[in-house]
């Protein structure tokens, strides 16, 4: 049987039916209908103002490769300047060839990137060497919890050397969905008080950050990058199969197959979800220790980095950072070891907004993409 006509352009073939819609369409069509969406996306979510210099965390990953390549499409439409940020965390096997990737896309482009490290940014800690401090502890998982929160601190660090006044991140809607069921699945009322919207205004000196494709489905994400022929390291990290969103994932593939609409559905039902004032988390302030957001005495990666340095790895994670805050009470402002973060983060004014994530996974700095 023949391919149906494109529905859009009514001239050629068609070359797939949107899994959503079902409408069908060629490839041209399909990846101009996927830019506007992702413009109307930023423009009535008024996520990116004109004169912006938007930092994009590149992982040289699928998502966040088409984000950076429909951004660059897009700017001179929003009147936008771009700059790829890209976070080493220290993997070998790993993050070396998606480096690769990423400069290659840099230069392919003719977009300026700044790489950081977290060897560089966090006293010679690699993810690497979490792995071997966690070893033996119980919690191979916690990796990914490491990971995500020093991943987000490190884009935000990078952000701020290239002077951005905005960060973008490649987060599709599958990835929201599965932090949505994530934090179901946790019982993690905090998180999904502050689980809506696409990013957050970033109050009180953090930089604002937004999600342009999280209205994106990852099938479509993947299906852009074949018709624009886009070169993308698709690699799984090394610590990943012992994620806890790996369960979500699966759970919610089951979901989709029975309820196509799933994704989205779980993706508004965060924006629209209201919780008793009594389940809502405290509003934050400062770190003591380097000023970023935090819900108590210490931010997360200050935390962390804080049982790392104590060889106690586990001090921030689940009921240890119970131990840790009521140690640091005790302790008074700063207290609490050599842990930190950047110090030039301590000069900044102490940001009211948002707090810091605690759980698996960082809060949402993606599946594996930055």
């Amino acid at each position: 049987m023949p391919a149906p006509t494109c529905a859009s352009c009514r001239a050629a073939r068609a070359a797939l039916r949107r899994p959503r819609s079902g409408q069908a369409l060629c490839g041209a069509c399909f990846c101009a209908a996927f830019e506007a969406e992702v413009l109307h996306t930023v423009q009535a979510g008024r996520l990116l103002p004109p004169g912006a210099v938007v930092a994009v965390g590149a992982s040289g990953g699928k998502d966040s490769t088409v984000l950076a390549h429909v951004l660059r499409a897009l700017a001179p439409r929003l009147g936008i300047a771009l700059h790829l940020v890209a976070v080493d965390e220290g993997i070998s096997g790993y993050r070396d060839a998606a480096l690769a990737a990423v400069r290659s896309q840099a230069a392919s482009w003719e977009l300026p990137l700044t790489i950081v490290a977290y060897a560089d940014l966090f006293g010679g800690w690699t993810m690497d060497a979490v792995a071997r401090s966690t070893a033996g502890t119980g919690r191979s998982r916690s990796c990914c919890t490491f990971c995500g929160v020093l991943r987000r601190r490190a884009l935000e660090e990078g952000a701020r050397r290239v002077g951005a006044t905005h960060i973008v991140t490649g987060h599709n809607a599958d990835d929201m969905a599965e932090t949505v069921l994530m934090n179901f699945l946790r019982g993690d009322a905090g998180r999904l008080a502050r689980g809506g919207g696409l990013g957050s205004a970033g109050e009180g000196g953090a930089l604002p950050r937004c999600r342009p494709l999280q209205l994106a489905s990852q099938k479509e994400v993947v299906l852009y990058a074949h018709f624009r022929r886009l070169r993308y390291f698709s690699r799984e990290c090394s610590f990943a199969p012992e994620a806890f969103r790996g369960h979500a994932r699966q759970l919610l593939k089951l979901l989709e197959a029975a309820r196509p609409s799933a994704v989205l559905d779980l993706v508004h039902s965060a924006e629209r979800l209201a919780l008793a004032p009594a389940a809502c988390p405290p509003r934050p302030g400062a770190c003591s220790r380097c000023g970023a957001l935090a819900s108590r005495a210490l931010c997360q990666a200050c935390a962390l980095l804080d049982g790392l340095n104590r060889g106690l790895p586990r001090l921030a994670i689940g009921k240890g950072r119970r131990g840790l805050d009521e140690e640091l009470g005790r302790a008074g402002p700063g207290g609490g070891g050599p842990g930190s973060v950047p110090a030039e983060a301590k000069d900044r004014p102490a940001p009211p907004g948002v707090p810091t994530s605690t759980g698996e996974d960082g809060g949402g700095d993606g599946a594996q993409e930055v």
